[in-house]
């Protein structure tokens, strides 16, 4: 099975890749490696996003569905980078930034809903990647998790 169609049986809706709020790219490549610029939880009907931190207004469970919905917005820029992610050869790297409380220790927990919904998507061999999960004070918007990849393509 491929990537593409792990999207479509998993119900992903990768059709609205994220939109910059500021001077920057959502997606540069350079040679083989395409580079996600920090993506945040998509805006619902209501234009608003979830805000607030995680050990107080999140708990693991309802941070990692955040996560795996940041990893849905990675994909749909990819995507629109790439035409189609059965050209992804690697998932390399991601970095996941919690807004949490001063004694939440739980980071990795949080950002395993990104990672998890990469492996299910290009399987182990593929999306499996390197991952630093990190607590932060803050986040723009208020958001509770911001997370960007780095990914090996097809020339």
């Amino acid at each position: 099975m491929t990537a593409e169609d792990r999207v479509r049986e998993l119900g992903l809706d990768l059709s609205r890749p994220a939109t910059p709020v500021a001077n920057y790219a959502p997606t540069v490549r350079t040679g083989n490696l395409v580079f996600t610029s920090g993506h945040v939880p998509a805006a619902g009907p209501d234009g608003s996003r979830p805000s607030g931190k995680l050990g107080a207004d999140f708990d693991v469970e309802q941070g990692y569905q955040i996560a795996r919905s940041v990893a849905v917005a990675m994909l749909a820029s990819l995507r629109a980078e790439i035409g189609s992610l059965d050209r992804v050869r690697r998932v390399v790297k991601l970095l996941g930034m919690v807004n949490a409380t001063a004694d939440f220790t739980q980071h990795p927990r949080v950002v395993n809903g990104a990672s998890d919904l990469l492996v299910e998507v290009f399987g182990e061999a593929i999306g499996k990647h390197a991952r630093s999960a990190i607590g932060v004070a803050s986040l723009p918007a208020g958001v509770p998790v911001e997370i960007e990849m780095v990914a090996e393509v097809e020339p």
